[in-house]
Formats: C-alpha cells, structure tokens, sequence
C-alpha cells in the first residue's frame, strides 16, 4: 500500500528541495512555481485522482449486475492516467480495481497478460483488454 504513495512523496519532496535552492538562490517567483507544478504532479501520480478502488471479487459481482466494465489499474501508471483523464466524467461509472491494493485484482491481470501485470486492463463481460482505447471504453458503457 505505501509503494503507491513513493513516487508522489518522491516528487514533493524533491520540488521541495529545489524549491529552497531557488529561495536561497533569490528566486522565490521560480520557487513558488516549481513546487507548484511538483505538488500537481504528485497528485496526477497519486489514487486522487482515480474514482474509489474496490476489492476484484465486489467489483466482479458488480459487473454481473449492472454489465459495466472493470479497470484494473495501479497509481504511477501513466496509461492508466491517459485512461482515467480521456474518460472524463464517464470514468465514475466504471468500477476501478487498484492491482497495488488488492492481490486478487493482481492474479487476475496477471492471467490475462501471460504472467505480466499490464495495466489498464479492462474487463468487458469477461473478456480481458489490455491497454484498450478510451474511445473504445467509452462505447462499452453505452452498450447494452
């Protein structure tokens, strides 16, 4: 659970060390606006930004009922990112599995990634799709 937080810790603390080199160089202007953009990327390399996880076996039963598709995702990864901002508001309805957090959601994208764990995979009436098109996941919510 903590690997999830390195990366975004990482980028704010290096911001802001940096940043105090800049203060102490007199620049607190460039200062300012380094940390600020170390801070929104921690963030964007964060679960924040994700709808809440659930465990694989809710979200599988889930799915059974209302036909919606599962991601399988993990945070730092810059694919699901792409996922999760070109989905938009439409992101909300899909239900999200964090492979970090819940070890079954792991064993599932390893079958079905020949052992690797491959993100996003997304899970379409038990079908696997590894790293699919947001378009193309957009469309399988307005499916019936």
């Amino acid at each position: 659970m903590t690997r999830a937080w390195i990366l975004p810790l990482l980028l704010v603390l290096c911001g802001s060390v940096v940043a105090t080199g800049l203060v102490l160089g007199g620049s607190p202007g460039a200062a300012a606006v380094f940390l600020l953009v170390s801070v929104l990327l921690a963030g964007v390399n964060s679960r924040l930004v994700f709808p809440k996880s659930i465990a694989a076996a809710e979200a599988r039963r889930r799915s059974a009922v209302d036909g919606r598709p599962i991601v399988f995702w993990r945070p730092g990864c810059k694919y699901c990112l792409r996922l999760r901002i070109r989905l938009g508001r439409s992101a909300r309805r899909l239900h999200w599995v964090d492979i970090w957090r819940d070890p079954a959601g792991a064993a599932a994208v390893r079958a079905a990634n020949d052992g690797d764990e491959t993100v996003p995979t997304v899970l379409v009436a038990g079908r696997p799709h590894t790293n699919p098109e947001p378009d193309w996941v957009r469309e399988q919510l307005s499916s019936p």
